[in-house]
């Protein structure tokens, strides 16, 4: 009987220890935890930091224990961890079936998908916790104040892709003017290895002085057969004025 005593002693010793130390760890991770809230004008990642290490010893003792790994979460996202502090959040869930703990959950992780800037699930986050407490001022500011952010970042998304539109159009632009030069450019080199074409280039700048049309053309020949005529009917006669003469005289 004494025996079996003294084994509870042991064991009462032993969980007393075994309390005090988690008690030990909880009290330091607070009061880090506390130092880092104390100036509000920067972010104290030294004293969250070691918060985080406090609170993982205290769970070390007690793994299941909520609200140290809540306390855990909350440190690491005060040391701009918001991607790991969500995950932390999230493994809560399931850990405890009490509205409030739950709406805090939500609420904290809302602000942990927010800070990733990933809009949706943060409202959802935010609607659920609104779900289970509707009168949470600070969850409705923050529900208003990330769908704000949304709408803000889908009209700068929509800038972006006009900006974008824009570009590509003056870059076609560029692209024909490109084209019409090279063209141009084609026309001068090839001008300039074609002398003929070159000198045809040049007949066609040319007046056209010496053109003359096919009427006049036509009442040219006609006069100049009308002058041959003529001049072949004096020959002819002249011809026939010597004969005469050659018949009268004599021969010697």
């Amino acid at each position: 009987m004494k025996k079996n005593i003294l084994i509870v002693l042991i064991c009462l010793l032993a969980l007393n220890s075994f309390a005090q130390k988690e008690r030990k760890f909880i009290r330091e991770g607070n009061g880090y935890y506390n130092d880092g809230l104390k100036d509000t004008t920067k972010l104290d990642t030294v004293s969250f930091g070691k918060a985080e290490v406090a609170y993982r010893r205290a769970l070390e003792l007690k793994p299941e224990d909520f609200h140290w790994q809540f306390n855990l979460a909350n440190s690491i996202y005060k040391q701009n961890k918001p991607e790991q502090a969500a995950s932390e959040f999230e493994k809560l869930l399931d850990k405890t079936k009490d509205s409030l703990e739950k709406t805090l959950v939500y609420h904290n992780m809302g602000n942990s998908l927010l800070a990733q800037k990933k809009f949706d699930p943060s409202i959802v986050a935010y609607k659920k916790a609104l779900r289970i407490n509707p009168s949470d001022p600070e969850t409705k500011y923050n529900l208003a104040y990330a769908m704000k952010m949304k709408k803000k970042d889908e009209e700068q998304k929509k800038k972006d892709k006009d900006k974008d539109k824009d570009k590509d159009k003056d870059k076609d632009k560029d692209k024909d003017k490109d084209k019409d030069k090279d063209k141009k450019d084609q026309d001068k080199d090839q001008d300039k290895k074609d002398p003929n074409k070159d000198q045809e280039n040049k007949d066609q700048q040319k007046p056209q002085e010496n053109k003359i049309s096919k009427q006049s053309a036509e009442q040219i020949l006609k006069a100049l057969e009308n002058d041959e005529k003529q001049t072949q009917d004096k020959v002819k006669k002249a011809q026939a004025q010597r004969a005469e003469k050659r018949k009268v005289d004599k021969n010697w």
